[in-house]
């Protein structure tokens, strides 16, 4: 049985657009197939680098259009929304260029010969954020992430899912390799598919402090 659920413009109380909620099978092959792309994704941080230069002028080219997007679905004033689609551009620029430094192996003193500490991906990363800043939110912690070459598999709130599928569509665009980034489609009912998948390797969340408690 299909179910669905439907996208809200708060200043015109009018249905902005309906979804079809993913099925559990649905869930476990976006997070298989982020599994199957981390492999090449982790080799070259330099390619990582670019691709997400390639994205941030992606954002940049498709402004209004993804601001808008913002504003329908949430009620945000155009301005701010503007804004935030320009600081997540700034926020990919900023670790595209640093996360080459923040993850260099660092040596430190013990009393073993050498020691160090070494950064390494978490491989597959579930993300489940909030409504208030449906970019942001989700792109400062994938910015960083990224970098260090984990995947994400991203569950947006239910109120801005549009917003979500736009960012997977900015990543398409812009040339990242497939499996790097998805969004996952639904209502708070998907979330426990994307915690319980034996594919996702940590769990990122946003939100209140009842719901990160139950997570």
């Amino acid at each position: 049985m299909t179910r669905e659920f439907s996208t809200i413009n708060p200043a015109t109380e009018q249905v902005d657009d309906t979804y079809e909620i993913m099925t559990i099978e649905q869930i476990s092959e976006k997070t298989k197939k982020a599994q199957q792309a981390f492999s090449e994704w982790k080799t070259d941080i330099q390619k990582r680098a670019d691709h997400l230069h390639d994205f941030a002028q992606e954002l940049r080219k498709n402004k209004e259009e993804l601001a808008k997007k913002v504003t329908k679905e949430m009620g945000k004033a155009i301005k701010e929304s503007r804004s935030e689609v320009e600081k997540c551009a700034w926020v990919m620029d900023y670790f595209a260029d640093n996360g080459r430094v923040f993850i260099t192996d660092e040596v430190i003193n013990t009393d073993a010969r050498k020691s160090s500490v070494v950064f390494e991906p978490l491989r597959v990363i579930g993300s489940i954020m909030p409504w208030n800043f449906p970019y942001w939110q989700a792109l400062r912690f994938a910015a960083p992430s990224l970098m260090a070459g984990n995947m994400i598999v991203l569950k947006p709130a239910s109120a801005t899912m549009g917003c979500g599928i736009e960012i997977e569509k900015a990543f398409e665009r812009s040339g990242v390799p497939d499996g790097v980034f998805q969004t996952i489609v639904g209502d708070s009912s998907i979330a426990d598919g994307l915690i319980d998948s034996e594919d996702v390797n940590a769990v990122t969340f946003t939100g209140s402090v009842p719901v990160g408690g139950k997570l």
